[in-house]
């Protein structure tokens, strides 16, 4: 099972407090626990494997827990006031970036009729699971396989068309070295003036600071027992990467939350990072930039190369607790 899933069932408390500029406080038994984590860092030919594994361990993640791991998230329209809106004005086109089984999409086509989604993971078998969703029409929903990190969304998806994109517990799953490019690559489908609600892992979360030694492969980033591994943010470094990828930002914040299990009386401070980060206009001259890289590595490769300039493995999947 998940390191950060194999805690009793929780229930998510009242307590929430948004707009925190920094992370929760630690106390000295949390700063202890992750010293003891540097006491064991991942080999780097695990950390090759684990890599070149990624899809299949995403695969085999769904493979086990079907659609029954994660809840119905009803809760985003409350917490992005953007996926509100839509319900009630000019019909928009969303992307989901990492959809997993539909546990997002199937709610939102639900409340808002008019709506058209774009829906990808990572895992075939997830996007399969969404295509056998009773709910699933092509009129309104366009799931496909895709690799963020290395496939063009463009195949699948009009350039500059998208209103919204969402990555919600996605951008973690990825290695840090190729989150840059998938930003990139969902920069590309936006409207100039189209945004990205995010929401993911903050740092130091309790699911950061209850991994073993032996779990860590860098800093913030940890391996989970499947395989499937985990990027703990900070604000500055998403600003830093949607800066980079061409992105204004509108918000970006810590989300510190309780949750508790009454039955054992446990209470477990939760920490997640928030925003809405903008293609501007100036993200235009970002696309020239980025379609005259890709030019180059056509040609590139049409003179034989042996290997894409951009090709990596990686993956694009989701484990919210």
């Amino acid at each position: 099972m998940m390191e950060d899933s194999s805690t009793p069932t929780l229930e998510d408390s009242p307590f929430q407090v948004k707009g925190s500029v920094h992370p929760r406080m630690l106390t000295e038994e949390d700063r202890d626990r992750l010293q003891k984590q540097d006491t064991k860092i991942v080999s780097d030919f695990k950390q090759q494997k684990l890599e070149k594994e990624a899809q299949r361990n995403w695969d085999l993640f769904y493979k086990r827990n079907s659609t029954n791991f994660f809840k119905d998230r009803h809760w985003t329209a409350r917490e992005f006031e953007e996926l509100a809106n839509s319900q009630k004005d000019t019909p928009l086109v969303l992307l989901e970036a990492g959809c997993g089984v539909g546990n997002f999409l199937f709610p939102l086509l639900q409340e808002n009729p008019p709506l058209f989604i774009h829906a990808c993971d990572f895992s075939p078998r997830a996007v399969q699971f969404v295509k056998d969703n009773p709910l699933f029409t092509s009129n309104r929903c366009n799931a496909f396989q895709c690799d963020l990190t290395k496939d063009d969304l463009r195949d699948s998806v009009p350039a500059a068309s998208v209103d919204i994109a969402t990555l919600i517990f996605v951008l973690s799953a990825l290695h840090p070295d190729t989150m840059g490019a998938a930003l990139e690559n969902i920069h590309r489908v936006l409207k100039p003036g189209g945004c990205v609600l995010f929401r993911d892992y903050g740092l130091y979360d309790h699911a950061m600071l209850r991994f073993a030694p032996g779990h860590k492969l860098a800093d913030s980033f940890y391996v989970r027992q499947d395989g499937t591994r985990a990027y703990y943010f900070s604000t500055e470094e998403l600003a830093e990467l949607f800066t980079a990828a061409g992105f204004s930002i509108e918000s970006n914040e810590y989300v510190l939350r309780e949750t508790v299990n009454k039955k054992e009386g446990l209470c477990v401070p939760r920490v997640f990072v928030q925003g809405k980060f903008v293609r501007t206009e100036s993200g235009q001259k970002h696309d020239m930039t980025i379609a005259k890289q890709d030019e180059n590595r056509t040609v590139y490769t049409n003179k034989g190369s042996a290997a894409s300039e951009r090709e990596c493995s990686c993956s694009s999947g989701k484990h919210e607790n």
